[in-house]
């Protein structure tokens, strides 16, 4: 079904590739209710006529989706949109994103894509307290929920009072869990800024998104109870999969 609001246009001198651009617009409008309001996508020459283009490029943009999870391509039926309600993820003075996620989602799972002792940068030296080139540890993670990818993080840790931090993480898969191996039993959310954006190259592959896809951006500080802070963090989520809540709630 194609609503009035949907007003394709794409542009053949932008240097975006016409099915990116299309399926940017596609993602949007089926976001908005302008298509495929009734679960089913129209027919891809009445779709190709709309856009302007070949269904060659039509299709490449309606397979970026279906690999995205925005839409499922059944076998002699058509393309359809997926209706899977998106997360919402509290964010509150304790986030936690197992316990966060708990009512919502049968599986949850956190892995450790990478680490590396490195200098603090001057944000991230500011945000943790330290002498800007302190050493810090840096945690690039991704979580899951029911077997799909919803978020992708990047997190600091002062060096020199969690050394092997890492080492527990992999393990446990669990900030909560690897604080608690340095006598960390609670920690507090001191701060949170919520933003939104394209997702970059790294988000896409580890998102299993399609280019031109929006991430959420909540760039966060957590303190330990005597309110050092203890992790600095800027985590990604898939935004047509996640919806950010702010709850005054501990």
């Amino acid at each position: 079904m194609i609503e009035a609001g949907l007003k394709p246009s794409v542009t053949r001198k932008s240097g975006v590739a016409l099915w990116r651009q299309i399926a940017d617009q596609m993602r949007q409008a089926i976001g908005s209710g302008a298509l495929g309001a009734d679960g089913r996508l129209p027919p891809e020459f009445t779709l190709s006529q709309r856009f302007g283009v070949n269904r060659h490029t039509l299709r490449s943009a309606i397979a970026a989706l279906v690999q995205e999870g925005v839409l499922r391509a059944e076998q002699g039926r058509g393309t359809f949109v997926e209706s899977r309600k998106r997360l919402s993820y509290p964010i509150s003075a304790r986030t936690r994103f197992s316990t966060g996620l708990r009512d919502q989602t049968r599986d949850r799972r956190s892995v450790l894509l990478a680490d590396a002792v490195e200098p603090a940068g001057e944000r991230v030296a500011e945000a943790l307290g330290l002498a800007a080139g302190s050493n810090v540890i840096r945690l690039e993670t991704l979580s899951e929920a029911d077997g799909r990818p919803v978020s992708r993080a990047t997190s600091w840790f002062d060096a020199k009072r969690f050394a092997g931090f890492a080492r527990h993480y992999a393990k446990t898969g669990s900030i909560t869990a690897s604080f608690q191996k340095f006598g960390i039993d609670d920690y507090f959310r001191h701060s949170t800024l919520v933003s939104a954006r394209h997702a970059d190259a790294a988000d896409l592959t580890d998102l299993k998104l399609s280019p031109g896809a929006i991430v959420l951006v909540a760039i966060a500080v957590n303190v330990d109870p005597k309110g050092k802070p203890i992790q600095f963090a800027e985590t990604r989520f898939a935004a047509d999969r996640v919806e950010l809540t702010v709850s005054t709630e501990a």
